[in-house]
Order: structure tokens, then C-alpha cells, then sequence
């Protein structure tokens, strides 16, 4: 379970200091002050530093090549300005994992946080290209990315106060959705990515994913320590080198790629400003702020450095801050990587500056689309099988959270299964909201969004109306008056009486506004 952030040395509930994102003396968990730096500030050594943060690159690639390739093609870019658009998003999601992890100011939340082009913003900027044309579509997608980044930066530090409403059963909600809908993104890149490819569904497809699966399994069951921690790595390596002679690989990307390219500002035209993509890009940026903050809690849950409102806003300001950036250099929105959460989880390597290695890599990658090409030599299939170890883990760390979440009370019970039913029905059904106005299927459209939305209106009715007069009934998950105890918080939790009530959340604690 991740520390408390409260101090009980004279067996009372004394607050703890606030710790803000510049604060980097957190103890370690379980530990007594001072006994040396948190996990997550740990530097380690140079060759373990790059092995592991090309690790997360594998991880996090093929979902940053996404976006520009599906909205280059929807545009109508020729090759070559679809290989520079590519270039782009490797190189300013690079820009914005540094500014995560390393942070500047009050920005960045300095977790092994990944940021990378948001996937949620395709189909609206699909719908701006097909509205405007191509020669204009690229300038106003820009426009109105600059627009939702600058609008996020803004709302920052008022949105991290939505804290409270994700107390550990929304959280644990949450983060179990973001690994289940995360998985049918595996099951797709096992079959081999697009549908129109040459050899999609087919056997040989599917074999290689079930080969790279058994091969991370077995290299976590079999190697110990540094090599265990690489055993996402180590299995990519295998499905890769397995893939040649089944002739679902080859070095045609590597052979046509230019060796070095600076990214042109503006390549593609100034930034427009259209209203209608403006509104739809801002809708956009409200749900990726929704999931990342929902990705932050997941991760400090999993590092043992629970995110509190400074850090959120932290982390929210880094995402608008790179997003209005981005366009400066033909790149899209950023946001939280889920997948790459279940990469820490997986390796256990808590460091940020393990994610913030594999930022500069990005950046080399933006900058020398050679070395971009050579990570690209990685098939999808093989992606595939990774990718149901790591989005296993993250929905497994879920039902961790939902585990200490007291699910003893009806009302989690009733808050998680509607939750997760909801979040489910645009996994399952991924046309069901087509008929509904845009509005709704932006924000519903994603199992994510749609399953958090759900569980803080759930949690607000079960748990904050009417809390006072239901003050000490044990089903509704609301401390009881001087008790000191939440339903579902047993006083084994050493330290934690002043977050009686961390199963309903009613009672969590607010840091400092930054």
C-alpha cells in the first residue's frame, strides 16, 4: 500500500507536511526520514539508465507514430511529409517527457510519467481535415491545439481540486479500466495493427504475438534482477528476430530514411484559428486532462508517491504547456501514456529519470528518423504480445487499489460494477454513441473517460450528498463522527487517521492549492 501522508510517531493523526512538486525529500515508503532518496529521484547507472528508458520507447512507440500517421493519411500528405510528421510527434513528445519528469518551475509533476500524442484527438482532427480541405486542415488542427493547450495550462491548478472526488474506489475503478481498454489496442496490433494489412488475423500473425508473450513471461519467471527488469526489451528483441524469416519484417523503412532532419517550424503553414475546431479540440483537452490526472493517481499508487493537488496541477500545466508547444514543430496534443504505467508496475523500476532517459531518446529518434526506423522494425504482432503483459498489469494494479478500496460497503460495490459496465460498453461496442452529438461521443467515445466520469458522479452520490446526515452508517462508507475510521480502513493502517474514510474518500486530505 502506498505511505500515508500523515505522521503518527505520538499515536495521534498529526497532518504531514505538504510535500509540492519541487519537494524531492520524500522518504522512502515504510521507511524513517532521511534514510535516503525516494525511488522515484534515484539516478541510476548510465548503461541500466538507457536500457530501461528504451524500454518504455518500445512501449509507448507504436502510440506515438499513431496519430500523426492516421491524420497524415486523412490529410493526404505525400511520403515524405508524412515521415516529417512522424518525426514531429517523436520529437515534441520527447520535449514533453522531459517536462514531465524533470519539470520546471510549477510544472511538470516529476513522476516516470509519460507524455505522448493523444490518441483522443484523432477523430475530431479527422473531422476539421475532411471540414477544411488539405491544403488548410494542418494549420487549423494547429490553431486549435494551441488554444486547448493554453486552456489547460490555465485550468490547471483548478482542475487538480477534482482530488477529492477520486478517493481509492474510484481510483482502483479507474485504473482497472485503463487496463482493460487498453487491451483490445493489444489484441489488435497481435492480429497485426490494420486491418488492411497484408496477413491481418492471420495465424502466423497471431503465433508471433503468442511467442513474444511467452517469451516476456518466461523471462520474468526464469532471469533475475537487471535482466528481469528487461524482459519487456528482451521479448521485443526475440518476437522481432522470429519475425524476419516468417516475413513479417523488413529494412525497407530503414534503408529509405534520411539520416538526420531538424524540425522546420510552422512546416506546414501559421497556425488558423477556426472556432469550431477550437471548441472541439478544447473538449478534446478536458477528457485527456480527465485520464491523465486519473494516470497520475494510477502511478503514485504504483511508485509509493501518492499525487496530491500541487503535483496534479504540476503535471496538468506540463500537459498544456507541451501541447500549445507542440504545433510549433508539427506536432499534436499530449497527454498521459497509460501503457508505459504498466511498464513501471511490470519492471519495477520506480525512477523518473529512467522515463525521462527515454525522452531524450525520443528526441534523438524526432531528430534522426534513421534511428526512428530501426525502433520501427518492430511488428505489430509482436507489439501485440507485449502489450497484453503490460495492459494486464495495469488493470491488475487496479484491482490492488479496489482491494484496499473496502469493498465490503454496498456502495463501492454498486460504484465499481456500474463504473466498470459503463466504461466497458464503448470497448465492446465501439459504435454505440455514434447516433449522440459530438459532445457526447468525444467524451463517451472513450471507455477511460466515460467509466471515470461515471464513478465520481457515483462516489458524489453515494458518499458526499447527504453525507452529514448519514455520518456514521458503515454502508455508506462515511466516517463516523470522532471514530477515526473509514468504512473499509482498519486501524492496522499505521498513520492513518486522518484519512478515515480513504475507502469512501470523503474524508481526503487537501494539500496546499499550488
Amino acid at each position: 500500500m502506498a505511505p500515508s501522508n500523515t505522521s503518527s510517531n505520538d499515536g495521534g493523526s498529526t497532518p504531514a507536511r505538504t510535500r509540492g512538486p519541487n519537494d524531492t525529500s520524500t522518504r522512502l515508503p515504510g521507511g524513517p526520514s532521511g534514510s535516503g532518496p525516494h525511488p522515484v529521484d534515484e539516478v541510476l547507472p548510465p548503461v541500466k539508465l538507457f536500457s530501461t528508458g528504451l524500454q518504455h520507447v518500445a512501449a509507448m512507440y507504436a502510440g506515438v507514430v499513431a496519430p500523426p500517421l492516421i491524420v497524415g493519411a486523412g490529410v493526404g500528405l505525400s511520403a515524405a511529409d508524412l515521415a516529417l510528421l512522424i518525426s514531429a510527434s517523436l520529437f515534441t513528445a520527447g520535449l514533453a517527457t522531459l517536462l514531465q519528469t524533470l519539470g520546471i518551475w510549477r510544472i511538470g509533476a516529476r513522476l516516470p510519467f509519460v507524455n505522448g500524442v493523444s490518441f483522443a484527438g484523432v477523430a475530431p482532427m479527422i473531422a476539421i481535415a475532411k471540414e477544411h480541405g488539405p491544403k488548410t486542415a494542418l494549420p487549423v488542427i494547429f490553431g486549435a491545439v494551441i488554444v486547448a493547450g493554453i486552456l489547460c495550462f490555465l485550468a490547471a491548478p483548478y482542475f487538480c481540486k477534482l482530488i477529492r472526488f477520486f478517493p481509492p474506489v474510484v481510483q482502483g475503478t479507474v485504473i482497472t479500466l485503463i487496463g482493460v481498454s487498453l487491451l483490445p489496442v493489444a489484441v489488435n496490433w497481435a492480429r497485426g495493427g490494420s486491418p488492411g494489412a497484408p496477413g491481418y488475423g492471420s495465424v502466423r500473425a497471431v503465433g508471433l504475438a503468442a511467442i513474444t508473450l511467452a517469451a516476456v513471461v518466461l523471462c520474468n519467471r526464469l532471469l533475475r534482477g537487471f535482466w528481469q527488469q528487461l524482459s519487456l526489451l528482451v521479448g521485443l528483441a526475440f518476437g522481432t528476430l522470429i519475425a524476419f524469416p516468417l516475413g513479417l519484417a523488413d529494412f525497407g523503412t530503414v534503408r529509405d530514411a534520411k539520416v538526420f532532419a531538424l524540425p522546420s517550424p510552422f512546416h506546414f503553414g501559421a497556425p488558423m484559428f477556426d472556432a469550431a475546431a477550437i471548441v472541439s479540440m478544447c473538449i478534446v483537452m478536458v477528457v485527456s486532462m480527465t485520464e491523465s490526472t486519473a494516470d497520475m493517481l494510477a502511478l503514485g499508487k504504483i511508485v509509493g508517491r501518492e499525487a496530491d493537488e500541487p503535483t496534479l496541477a504540476a503535471g496538468l500545466r506540463a500537459d498544456g504547456l507541451a501541447t500549445a508547444l507542440s504545433p510549433v514543430f508539427n506536432g499534436f496534443a499530449a497527454s498521459a501514456f497509460a501503457q508505459n504505467i504498466g511498464l513501471v508496475a511490470l519492471t519495477k523500476i520506480r525512477s523518473r529519470f529512467v522515463v525521462a532517459a527515454g525522452g531524450g531518446i525520443l528526441i534523438l529518434l524526432g531528430l534522426f528518423p534513421v534511428l526512428g526506423s530501426v525502433v520501427s522494425l518492430v511488428p505489430q504482432p509482436v507489439l501485440g504480445g507485449a502489450g497484453i503483459v503490460l495492459f494486464g498489469t495495469v488493470a491488475a494494479s487496479g484491482i490492488r487499489t479496489l482491494a484496499e478500496a473496502g469493498m465490503e460497503s454496498s456502495a463501492n460495490t454498486i460504484l465499481v460494477s456500474v463504473s466498470l459496465g459503463v466504461g466497458i460498453v464503448p470497448i465492446a461496442v465501439p459504435t454505440f454513441y455514434d447516433a449522440f452529438p459530438e459532445a457526447v461521443r468525444t467524451l463517451m467515445h472513450s471507455g477511460i473517460s466515460a467509466g471515470c466520469v461515471m464513478a465520481v458522479l457515483l462516489n458524489l452520490l453515494f458518499h458526499h450528498v447527504g453525507a452529514a446526515r448519514r455520518a456514521g452508517d458503515p454502508g455508506s462508507g462515511t466516517p463516523d463522527s470522532g471514530s477515526g475510521a473509514g468504512s473499509g480502513a482498519g486501524s492496522s493502517d499505521s498513520g492513518s487517521g486522518s484519512r478515515s474514510g480513504r475507502a469512501s474518500g470523503t474524508t481526503v486530505p487537501t494539500a496546499t492549492p499550488s
